[in-house]
């Protein structure tokens, strides 16, 4: 005994150590967390700004990230202990060893210790977390005072006498701000590296130009007459389109701030002015390029809205329009806040910017309008007329609540505007157009996934070939892999889609990453912990698993089972019962992977049971019926069988059903049930041959002998009539002035009797006839009685 004891101290000494460092390390990491977190409320103490609270509240999320990382290093440490502590059993009522009892001390101390600090961990998990929240409430508490700030209605004088007042001192600032930038471009203009900005200015402009229009053409031109043809080289094309004119633009606004920025030609205040022209044109360009991928003016076969073409070329303008009003609300925001105009000033930008963005949807809309009536009218014939779409403009039930929705967002801004809630009616205009523009990329994606993901993973495209030709899957299988990844990638871009449209609600947009990230985490139900990633884990062990399965079922069904005795029926019953256990266990294995042991499983087996007892009673009632059938094989493929009044053959026995071929080629379902419970006829089942049945008379005086040699040649020349059993000939009765012959044969099935019966009977009619007997009717014997008392007479 005392040697076991020392064998334990011996192992578990440096087990000791390595819970001591590891326990270390995360009290350490604690510490560290804790003064970071009070850095943070000190921080926020301070008032800072929104964007200063944007950082303090991302600090407060990793230090509660660290807490729960600590406290998930420490739990498994603290099982350790305990069970180290169990090993070593209840404390004697006398006195024990010494060494056990210095053990014993040393693993307490370390438990109180680590519980400790899993205590601190969670505790500084849940101040982080509240302290993420207060930043969280007063970010939004923030936007929304921002938003719904109330300024002097333009219709009071107030507004214009504030603008009137400040008017001068704004003209002062403006005119200081322009010659400081433009003493600085004059230097530059005549200093040494002038040419740069020259340089600068011919690259943007051939990149804007000559290389975006030439990037288009060969885009167009390989799609046209190079790329395969399929769904994919439409939205590839548009796809190009947008790639090609959101660079470009982008590219050829940085070389020219570069070259201007190289040159010396900007000052401070000038050079962030010119960042947000960069920023605000590079989205003005997405917007237009966007615009143009959808509408396709020059390819209206290939457009993926369903519109025709003269309402592409009518919406065509709004989209340069649109980019126009974005990059001038970009410089004009960005412009107030560097010259530093007055708030007044300020007031009046926001608001003509949030009428000219009115004025942008308004007018889309009025153009919208204006085509339905002209195609309601019937006076918008061009497109039908010229090959294009057979819808003018927008329509459906979901474009006419949309537009409605638009309509009301544009009367909700105006007046917003007029009651002097400009900052509210501006942010209502960004985020209207934000939503159209984010509407528009998803529209054009969600086409471009689908259609690329489909054609590359299909089983006509060379990657689906080559994936047929090298794993032996199936075309189809292929196929349905392509549908199920475009569904897959669609959602996702759904799901990003909304993220970007919550981006302008900033605090919904937090709260939103939150819920995620607490999603993320998994809900617990009872004992079970139900993750994102435990269900994906579970997923890939059932599609591993099942694909195990399979593999091995068709090893099974092509390799093994045709090497053995057995009959094409026992090989599918086999194979049968292997592929619904393999089934079953794959299905148990995923369930084990979630989490979900036996013993839960068998629970919620047995509260079903009452349901499978009633309302499932048929199917399981099939169900195990079908697993008889497979094992005892009552039936088996390929029986001839009769139920009731149908026959036919047995094609296939799964375990719900049966399936039956009759003799029209049409396919019966049979429950499985009905063949264990109720009588069938197995033609084929103990012996496969079948028996033929051929009844005729002849007159009296008809040579008896020769008719039966006659039958007895006919059978032997038929080849399809067994040698063994041998044809047996009778006559049956004299009846009617006739002899009744009864002859039965034997073929190799009993679907060869019926043919085999009327090859006979033709062979018969020709040789009787030759032979100069007269074949005749069996006649049937009737006895007429009366009921009632017999007459004693007679």
């Amino acid at each position: 005994m005392r040697l076991l004891i020392a064998l334990f101290l011996i192992l578990a000494a440096p087990a000791a150590a390595q819970v001591t460092v590891r326990t270390t390390a995360a009290e350490g990491a604690l510490a560290i967390a804790t003064a970071e977190l009070k850095r943070v409320d000190a921080a926020f103490d301070a008032s800072a700004s929104a964007e200063v609270q944007a950082a303090l509240r991302d600090r407060a999320a990793a230090v509660k990230a660290r807490a729960d990382a600590a406290v998930t290093q420490l739990t498994p440490e603290l099982a350790l202990i305990d069970a180290r502590i169990a090993e070593l059993g209840p404390r004697p009522a006398t006195a024990e060893a010494a060494d056990i009892t210095a053990q014993r001390r040393t693993l307490i101390a370390s438990h109180a210790t680590v519980d400790g600090a899993i205590k601190r961990g969670r505790l500084l998990s849940v101040e982080a977390a509240q302290l993420a929240d207060e930043i969280a409430g007063a970010r939004a508490e923030q936007f929304g005072e921002r938003v719904s700030a109330r300024v002097a209605s333009p219709l009071s004088p107030a507004l214009w006498a504030a603008i009137w007042r400040d008017l001068p001192r704004d003209g002062r600032r403006v005119v200081r701000f322009a010659d400081d930038s433009g003493a600085v471009f004059g230097r530059a203009l005549t200093g040494r590296k002038a040419w740069m900005m020259l340089v600068g200015l011919v690259l943007a402009g051939l990149i804007a130009f000559p290389l975006r229009l030439w990037l288009r053409r060969a885009g167009r031109a390989y799609a046209i007459n190079s790329a395969p043809g399929s769904r994919a080289r439409r939205t590839g094309l548009a796809l190009w389109f947008l790639l090609v004119g959101t660079l470009a633009n982008a590219l050829a606004l940085a070389v020219l701030v570069l070259g201007l920025r190289w040159a010396g030609a900007l000052g401070p205040r000038a050079d962030m002015l010119a960042t947000s022209l960069q920023v605000g044109g590079s989205v003005a360009g997405f917007v237009v390029a966007l615009c143009g991928c959808l509408l396709l003016r020059r390819q209206p076969s290939w457009r993926l809205l369903a519109i025709g073409d003269t309402a592409a070329q009518a919406l065509h303008p709004w989209g340069w329009a649109a980019g126009l009003a974005l990059m001038t609300d970009a410089v004009v925001n960005a412009g107030s806040r560097i010259v530093g105009l007055s708030t007044s000033a300020r007031v009046a930008g926001e608001g003509v910017t949030a009428l000219a963005y009115a004025a942008l949807i308004g007018g889309v809309l009025v153009t919208i309008a204006r085509l339905r009536a002209a195609r309601d009218d019937g006076r918008a014939g061009d497109g039908r007329a010229g090959g294009g779409t057979d819808a003018e403009a927008p329509r459906g039930a979901a474009i006419t609540l949309v537009l409605l929705a638009a309509w009301g967002v544009v009367v909700v801004a105006l007046a917003a505007i007029l009651l002097g809630y400009v900052p509210f009616a501006l942010f209502v205009m960004r985020q209207t157009l934000w939503i159209a523009v984010v509407a528009g990329a998803v529209t054009l994606l969600l086409a471009g996934i689908d259609d690329i993901v489909t054609t590359l993973l299909s089983s006509g495209s060379r990657l689906g070939r080559a994936a047929q030709a090298g794993t032996g899957v199936r075309g189809q299988t292929i196929d349905q892999l392509g549908v199920l990844l475009s569904a897959l990638l669609r959602v996702a871009l759904i799901v990003l889609a909304v993220a970007a449209v919550a981006a302008g609600f900033q605090s919904d947009l937090i709260s939103a990453v939150d819920r995620v990230r607490d999603a993320a985490a998994g809900i617990t139900i009872g004992q079970v912990t139900i993750a994102p990633g435990a269900i994906l884990r579970s997923l890939a062990v059932l599609l591993v698993a099942l694909a195990a399965m399979r593999a091995i079922g068709r090893w099974l069904e092509t390799r093994y089972l045709p090497a053995t005795a057995l009959d094409a029926g026992a090989r599918n019953s086999v194979a049968t019962m292997v592929r619904y256990a393999g089934i079953l266990l794959a299905v148990l294995w995923s369930l084990a992977s979630l989490g979900i042991g036996m013993e839960r499983i068998a629970l919620v087996l047995s509260a079903l049971s009452v349901g499978i007892g009633f309302g499932l009673q048929a199917i399981t009632q099939n169900f195990v019926s079908g697993l008889i059938l497979l094992a005892e094989r009552p039936v088996k493929i390929g029986d001839l069988v009769r139920i009731g009044d149908q026959e036919g053959d047995v094609r296939k026995i799964s375990v719900r059903a049966t399936e039956i071929q009759i003799a029209d080629r049409s396919t019966l379902i049979v429950p499985n049930s009905e063949l264990i419970t109720k009588t069938i006829r197995n033609m084929t089942l103990a012996d496969p041959i079948g028996r033929m049945q051929i009844d005729f008379a002849v007159p009296v005086g008809t040579d008896a002998k020769a008719v039966r040699d006659i039958l007895a040649a006919i059978y032997a020349d038929n080849g399809d009539v067994l040698a063994d059993p041998a044809p047996v000939i009778f006559i049956d009765a004299l009846t009617g002035g006739q002899v009744t012959f009864r002859s039965f044969a034997y073929v190799a099935g009993p679907r060869a009797a019926y043919p085999t019966r009327s090859a006979v009977l033709f062979e018969m009619i020709d040789r009787f006839a030759k032979a100069g007997i007269h074949l005749e009717t069996p006649a049937q014997e009737v006895r007429l009685t009366r009921a009632g008392k017999p007459d004693p007479t007679g």
